[in-house]
Formats: C-alpha cells, sequence, structure tokens
C-alpha cells in the first residue's frame, strides 16, 4: 500500500517502507501527537521518536524485538507522557537536546548536540538543534542513499508554516532562521517531513510560503 502519512488517534499505523529503513507512523494522545517507530531492514534493531502517549500502542507496535533507542524531539509534556513505562518495558537509551533534557522528567542517557548522529541499525540519523518552539529542540533527518531526505521535525515544522514560537519576535526570528538555514537550505525539494502533530508535507510544498511566514511572524 501507498504510504499517506494520514493517521488518527485510535486508528491503523501507516508505514513508510524505504529500502534500508522501514517508517511506522503512529497517532496517539488527547493531542494528536505522531510517534515514529524506525526498523533498520538489515539489523532489525528499532529506534522510536517521541514516546508521546498511549504506552499501550507504542509498546504493541514495537512488539517482541524491542527498542534500542527512543528519541524525545523536545520538552513539552505531550513528547514525553508514555516515555517512563515505553524505557521501564523496553530498556532503550534515552536521547534528547541537551538543552531540553532538563524539562524532561526521564532521565536522558545521550544529550544531543546539532550535528550529532544518532544510529538505528547501519541507519545513520543526523541531529539538527533548532532553536524556538523550546531552546533544545532537535530534528532528525535521514539522508536516504537510496533516494530522497527524510526529516522528522517534531513541533519545529509543520505544513503550513513553523511551530508555535508563542507570539515572542525572538522565538519566532530564532525557530524561522534555524529551519531555513539547517533544513530548507541544506535539503532537496523532495525530503519528506514528518511533524510531531497532524499530516506530513514536503519541504518542496512549503518552500513557497517561506516570505509569507516572515511577512505575517508565526
Amino acid at each position: 500500500m501507498t504510504y499517506s502519512g494520514t493517521v488518527t488517534v485510535g486508528g491503523p499505523a501507516d508505514v513508510h517502507e524505504l529500502k534500508d529503513l522501514m517508517i511506522t507512523k503512529i497517532a496517539v494522545g488527547p493531542m494528536d501527537n505522531n510517534a515514529y517507530l524506525l526498523r533498520c531492514r538489515a539489523t532489525d534493531e528499532q529506534l522510536l521518536i517521541d514516546a508521546a502517549n498511549d504506552a499501550h500502542t507504542l509498546l504493541g507496535s514495537i512488539g517482541d524485538d524491542g527498542i534500542a533507542s527512543v528519541v524525545t524531539t523536545h520538552r513539552h509534556a505531550d513528547h514525553w507522557q508514555a516515555l517512563a513505562e515505553v524505557v521501564a518495558a523496553t530498556g532503550a537509551r534515552t536521547y534528547a537536546g541537551r538543552d531540553d533534557a532538563e524539562g524532561i522528567p526521564v532521565p536522558t542517557d545521550v544529550p544531543v548536540a546539532d550535528g550529532d548522529t544518532i544510529r538505528v541499525g547501519q541507519v545513520e540519523l543526523t541531529a539538527r538543534h533548532l532553536v524556538g518552539h523550546t531552546p533544545g529542540s532537535i530534528a532528525l533527518v535521514y539522508d536516504d542513499p537510496h533516494g530522497h531526505p527524510h526529516v522528522f521535525t517534531g513541533d519545529c515544522l509543520f505544513p503550513g508554516g513553523v511551530g508555535n514560537t508563542h507570539k515572542d519576535p525572538k522565538a519566532f526570528a530564532s525557530l524561522i532562521h534555524d529551519v531555513e538555514t539547517k533544513i530548507f537550505d541544506a535539503l532537496p525539494d523532495e525530503t519528506w517531513v514528518y511533524p510531531g502533530h497532524g499530516n506530513d508535507t514536503t519541504l518542496g510544498d512549503e518552500r513557497p510560503h517561506l516570505p509569507e511566514w516572515h511577512k505575517r511572524g508565526w
């Protein structure tokens, strides 16, 4: 089946099958958070992005193989409600942006800085530190050697704009700068974007609207 990236809480997951990586998208919790389960096809090692809510659902998707790691994209509570239970059940290593780790109640085993590499089996993800939605938000970039890149943006980039900066002009200026320079300027239009809530998009679909985002200030 063709991957659409459209999921609903209580509904089925959607699976994006790449040559080296399987990406399972799951909607959980009252704020319709997206959790992403990544599985290296060569080793079957798994990594979870955002144990946001509904540990039972997430653990059901993880299955008996467990996960080696769980990455929390940022400190906001809707992105870690199931983290303690998932870590207790799996023994997974925890990763988070080093400037957000103190705001996450589950200890961060590996604080992440801009440009750090996080591995899932033989697959490498590159962390990009994006300041503005929170001080330590991170996005994860998978540069697929067999196709276009894929980027997991947490709450920093969505269809239609960057993440909420709570009407703080300095925070917006920081976030739009980081998203432009580290995401849009570094990656091609074909790049698939997996946000922390809602539907997916591509950089090509969003790039023409950057001047509009600057003008409106959110």
